[in-house]
């Protein structure tokens, strides 16, 4: 059942051939994020609609979405829970590698005053990244925003 998958990050070396060695799991957090097929996140996005768009960055697009509560399934806009997609794009200035890393190091921390990352998507040559999403905005928008610049 797709909307009960729930596994560990992609660990660098089990995604890159170039490392047979798995790495050692001992004093890691213990794996709570989803695994999102490409279509869940595109029905859960409208398709990636332009209208969507949450932001952009050296990553990609960020759009926003909804999911089934605990699970991934799509939900219709305004229920379950809203999510921001993060796109890689493929041509951007981050890859694969930097990919790996985020979820690897923001799958095992977690903070209250941190955005959460629920979940990803590995299928072919997409690379998402789900995260709760933030009402007000980012911590960007709120620390940068021209009525605090000089």
């Amino acid at each position: 059942n797709a909307s009960n998958r729930e596994l560990c990050p992609p660990n660098e070396a089990r995604l890159s051939s170039d490392n047979p060695d798995p790495p050692p799991q001992e004093n890691k957090a213990p794996c709570q994020l989803l695994q999102f097929t490409f279509q869940e996140l595109k029905s859960a996005t409208g398709n990636f609609r332009p209208d969507s768009i949450l932001g952009e960055g050296g990553f990609g697009y960020v759009f926003k979405g909804w999911i089934e509560e605990g699970g991934t399934a799509p939900a219709k806009p305004g229920s379950g829970v809203t999510v921001a997609v993060k796109s890689l794009k493929p041509d951007g200035l981050q890859g694969h590698r930097e990919w790996v890393a985020e979820v690897d190091f923001l799958g095992q921390l977690h903070h209250p005053n941190l955005v959460k990352l629920i979940g990803y998507c590995i299928e072919d040559d997409q690379r998402l990244l789900v995260y709760e999403f933030m009402t007000r905005g980012s911590l960007e928008n709120h620390l940068f925003r021209s009525e605090f610049l000089p």
